[in-house]
């Protein structure tokens, strides 16, 4: 039995904590990713996993070999990639990480844009607004909004966001516009529980910093779905541009408060520090880099 196998179904089952989500990660069965951990468990003489009935538990030895098979298998896919760059394209699975409304609105528009120029690369595209764990997921790379403060990431800037202030047309012409940041305490506004501080909205003008403290019948833990109420008609949003931009095109929103600038971050892609990119990963952060650039 091919040991990068063995190996690769280990890390899958050790990040995972069970046999059953280490296949479904690799694409092969639960008794395959089984038996190549047994198999490579013989090869060295030492117990890597111990097994439950409802999960598996690293053992020193399993500890030890974790640490270090993760890079083992990247350089062998570097190398093996550098090597044959010529001959083959690009191939295997790419798992990535994005924030719900981000990826729905673009990462998944991008990941279909860059499958087009590689037809052996599959896709797994996890959505969740909460900071996943990179290694104990099995995650390639993650797309975050804003900083990142996690000390054990890399991180690469793709491109920068800007927020929006909006409403339905139907609202203002009911309450009017808000013609200051403060006069937002007098409106209904739709509060995005996602955001660090979800009930002060951040603005500036000629460099002067000015917070606005909101309230309103909707919280929500969605970009998109707090857009969705605006555009309903049942509030004022604030929400990143790139959320908001086919609903400003089509007049279904209008923008508020246009003579002040908006919050905003980095776009950035992270991925696990001390390893070896594959050249997969490598060529889709290019790519993303590149698009994001486009986009903006």
């Amino acid at each position: 039995m091919d040991i990068v196998d063995e190996l690769k179904a280990f890390v899958a089952t050790a990040r995972t904590g069970s046999f059953t989500a280490g296949a479904e990660q690799l694409g092969v069965s639960n008794r395959l990713t089984s038996k190549y951990v047994a198999e490579l468990e013989a090869r060295l003489g030492a117990r890597l996993l111990q097994r439950t009935t409802r999960k598996v538990g690293l053992t020193p030895a399993g500890e030890d070999l974790l640490a270090r098979a993760p890079a083992v298998l990247d350089e062998l896919d570097a190398l093996l990639g550098s090597v044959s760059e010529g001959s083959r394209g690009l191939s295997g699975i790419i798992r990535v990480s994005a924030p719900v409304t981000f990826g729905e609105v673009y990462v998944a528009g991008m990941l279909a844009r860059f499958a087009e120029a590689h037809p052996d690369l599959t896709f797994d595209l996890r959505l969740d607004d909460r900071y996943v764990d990179l290694a104990a997921d099995g995650i390639d790379l993650a797309f975050r909004m804003g900083v990142s403060e996690t000390l054990s990431l890399k991180t690469r800037k793709l491109g920068t966001f800007h927020s929006s202030l909006v409403a339905h047309p139907d609202y203002v012409n009911e309450h009017g516009a808000p013609r200051t940041p403060d006069d937002l305490s007098q409106h209904a506004c739709i509060v995005d529980t996602n955001r660090r501080q979800p009930h002060r909205w951040t603005f500036s003008k000629d460099g002067t910093a000015i917070v606005a403290q909101v309230r309103g019948r909707f919280h929500v833990n969605s970009a998109r779905a707090a857009i969705e109420l605006a555009s309903a008609g049942m509030g004022i949003a604030y929400a990143p541009r790139f959320a908001t931009a086919d609903m400003l095109d089509t007049g279904r929103l209008v923008p508020l408060l246009e003579d002040f600038d908006m919050d905003g971050g980095p776009v950035t892609v992270v991925y696990l520090e001390g390893r070896t990119l594959p050249r997969k990963i490598r060529t889709l952060i290019d790519f993303a880099a590149e698009d994001v650039h486009a986009m903006s």
